[in-house]
């Protein structure tokens, strides 16, 4: 499925392509859909078109060149998950260890048709991995719609806790009861966190519910409650430790978190406004309390190992997040029900399937 303008996604055929030395081909079983597949979808991204969208591609390797096969330690049959990013390794920012931050770095679903061979994408049967690829070889005996949450799950280990350092007995206040913010309550719960806190809207109130099954000591309300009182309630007029951002679009809630945390706490933002400007944001806040403020984009290859580790080990009960199996050419009906455009059917976690079409 190509994306050739905004809010215009139309089925394609491609050749396949010839993989060399250090490449394969993954023949694709699920991608997951997420809230940047809307905000490309919508032209927000300002991502180049044609191309083809999809950056949580989970598959079977089909053919895999020998020096790429030695490299990733993987071969023909096996089931992997893939990184949406690919870096150089050699730049400062990857030698230092931050190839999210990579100088020349390219993101799978964010490259034009016109670069070869096309598939860049998995809204589709096969996806090209380009050398500068990592990937993490996945039980095979999970379903599809399942192993691919390794991608919101990862997300939630390296946003929810390697970046603010979560750990036992700190306290987190997540903004946000999406995917992300469903997995970063999975994910400091496994890290240990003391109380989880989440916050949402009123129409959130079945994500609320389900951010209690899976560790939340408590939910917020924001447009029923106060939020700032409820927190303080809740850490005995402290603030919490820890604050992950992760709501989409909205701007409040990156204000609002300078009241959430604690003095010398930590903030994540790590959902996207748009580029809109944030009003009532009081950097004095930042000063007096000594907070530390992190933007987070991408997940670490460790992120996603923890991810996958914990929904191979069977103790997470993420499956319970997701709601919706669409075919390929069902992928704009995918986009539009994730982002609460049908009347009637929400998503929470939602993938295509090929094998669907």
């Amino acid at each position: 499925m190509v994306l050739t303008e905004k809010r215009k996604l139309e089925p394609r055929e491609f050749s396949l392509p010839e993989i060399d030395d250090e490449s394969a081909l993954l023949r694709i079983e699920a991608c997951g859909i997420c809230g940047s597949d809307y905000e490309q979808f919508e032209g927000v991204l300002r991502t180049p078109t044609p191309l083809i969208p999809g950056h949580e591609p989970l598959g079977v390797i089909e053919q895999i060149g020998d020096r790429a096969a030695l490299r990733w330690g993987v071969d023909v049959g096996d089931r992997v998950a893939v990184e949406t990013i690919m870096s150089c390794r050699f730049c400062s920012q990857c030698l230092a260890g931050h190839y999210s931050l990579c100088k020349t770095r390219r993101m799978y679903s964010y490259v034009p048709l016109a670069e070869p061979p096309s598939l860049w994408g998995s809204y589709a049967e096969y996806m090209y991995i380009d050398k500068q690829s990592i990937v993490h070889r996945v039980d095979a005996s999970l379903s599809p719609e399942l192993a691919v949450m390794f991608n919101p799950l990862g997300a939630g280990f390296r946003w929810g806790v390697e970046i603010p350092g979560t750990g036992p007995g700190d306290s987190v206040l997540i903004c946000g009861p999406g995917q992300r913010g469903l997995a970063s309550v999975l994910a400091c719960r496994e890290a240990g966190a003391k109380q989880i806190f989440v916050t949402g809207l009123a129409a959130d109130a079945k994500k609320l519910e389900l951010a209690k099954e899976f560790g939340a000591d408590a939910t917020i309300d924001v447009q029923n409650e106060d939020a700032k009182q409820r927190v303080r309630e809740l850490t005995d007029g402290e603030g919490v430790d820890v604050v992950v951002e992760v709501s989409s679009y909205a701007t409040e809630p990156v204000a609002q978190s300078l009241d959430f945390v604690k003095p010398g706490g930590t903030i994540v933002l790590a959902g996207v406004k748009g580029f809109k400007p944030v009003p009532d944001f009081i950097s004095d806040k930042i000063v007096l309390k000594e907070i530390s403020i992190r933007g987070a984009i991408g997940v670490t290859s460790t992120g996603y190992k923890s991810a996958i580790d914990l929904i191979e080990s069977g103790r997470s009960p993420i499956e319970k997040m997701h709601t919706h199996n669409f075919g390929l050419r069902d992928a704009e009906l995918a986009i539009r029900t994730l982002a609460r455009e049908i009347p009637g059917d929400e998503s929470i976690h939602s993938c295509l399937l090929p094998t669907m079409d």
